[in-house]
């Protein structure tokens, strides 16, 4: 059999099973193989074509030995792939991440406030000392102005800050709208604080605000109470304890009935029954009147929460640090609240 007749066999043979592949290797790679032929013919092949003759020999072993190479490769990953897996198994549903915790308690709450009729506004978080703090009733000697842990940055001849609270907003809502106004303010806020199991340099705040003619006190705490009713149950109870704020008056501290120990004490509430969540008051007529709001008209009301305050609420985490820490096992719990 002529050379060319057996490398076009080599080529043309079909190696897809276990069986075809070791009669090929039998056939051209055995201890009987039919190059073993070639390889004796070599005696009767003229001196001056014996070169060229073992050469083409050679390279059609080769050739043999490559093909088998590639084939047995071949069916062991075919093997393999079938020993592992299924490959008529329906494909599986892709990993579903979950929003953060923050994510989901900022959404029911903005959806609670929606419900009576308050819209969402939002802000800058870099601030100039007018909607930081003079807007609000803090005058440059004030002494409240220490309350706030402020982050100072200079831009030139202009002092900038990062924000302190989204009361800011609040400003801005009351410069560019007249009344009647009825918003809520959601946001990242910073205070050069250390950072600790029960505080950190930045956290959320959710604040609100309400001005019209004739609101009152009353109108606040019903406000509140349907707030807080809705978010941790019907059966929640509210109080509200005197308080100072620069930007409100009268203030007050908001608790609710402990929702963990249903009012009984235990180690969260210190055992009173009772968790605070926020503070509120009437809107300061200096504030209205700053923001060029006709105090003989118009009065209002303002709260505002931490998010991680009511998150540690509701989902009952207890290190502040672990809303920043993007660690995947805290995250994964929050699934089922991606609705």
């Amino acid at each position: 059999m002529k050379i060319q007749e057996l490398a076009a066999e080599i080529e043309s043979t079909l190696l897809m099973e276990e069986q075809q592949i070791e009669q090929f290797r039998i056939r051209f790679l055995g201890s009987k193989n039919i190059l073993k032929d070639l390889y004796a013919a070599i005696k009767d092949i003229p001196n001056e074509q014996k070169k060229a003759y073992g050469q083409s020999v050679n390279a059609l072993k080769e050739h043999a030995e490559r093909r088998f190479l590639e084939a047995k490769a071949a069916l062991h990953k075919v093997q393999k792939l079938s020993n592992n897996e299924d490959l008529t198994k329906p494909a599986g549903s892709p990993k579903v991440g979950a929003h953060h915790p923050l994510s989901l308690i900022r959404k029911e709450i903005l959806n609670i406030f929606k419900q009576i009729g308050f819209d969402v506004s939002e802000g800058p978080e870099i601030e100039d000392d007018w909607h930081n703090f003079s807007a609000l009733n803090f005058p440059i000697e004030h002494p409240a102005r220490d309350m706030q842990d402020t982050f100072f940055i200079q831009k030139g001849e202009e002092e900038l800050a990062l924000r302190t609270h989204t009361s800011s907003v609040q400003v801005r809502v009351m410069e560019q709208q007249q009344p009647p106004i009825r918003t809520i303010s959601p946001g990242r806020v910073f205070r050069n604080e250390a950072i600790s199991a029960r505080a950190h340099c930045f956290f959320h705040q959710v604040e609100g605000l309400y001005i019209d003619k004739d609101v009152s006190f009353a109108d606040l705490k019903q406000t509140l109470l349907f707030f807080a009713q809705t978010l941790f149950g019907t059966q929640t109870k509210i109080r509200l304890r005197p308080s100072y704020f620069p930007f409100t008056e009268p203030s007050a501290e908001v608790d609710i009935s402990c929702t963990l120990c249903d009012f009984k004490g235990c180690n969260v509430c210190k055992q009173t029954g009772w968790l605070e969540i926020m503070g509120c008051g009437m809107v300061d007529p200096n504030v209205l009147e700053a923001c060029g709001i006709d105090t003989d008209v118009y009065t209002g009301f303002a709260f505002g929460m931490g998010l991680e305050r009511i998150a540690q609420l509701k989902y009952r985490v207890n290190d502040l640090r672990l809303y920043s820490e993007n660690d995947i096992r805290f995250l994964s719990q929050f699934k089922s609240g991606m609705a």
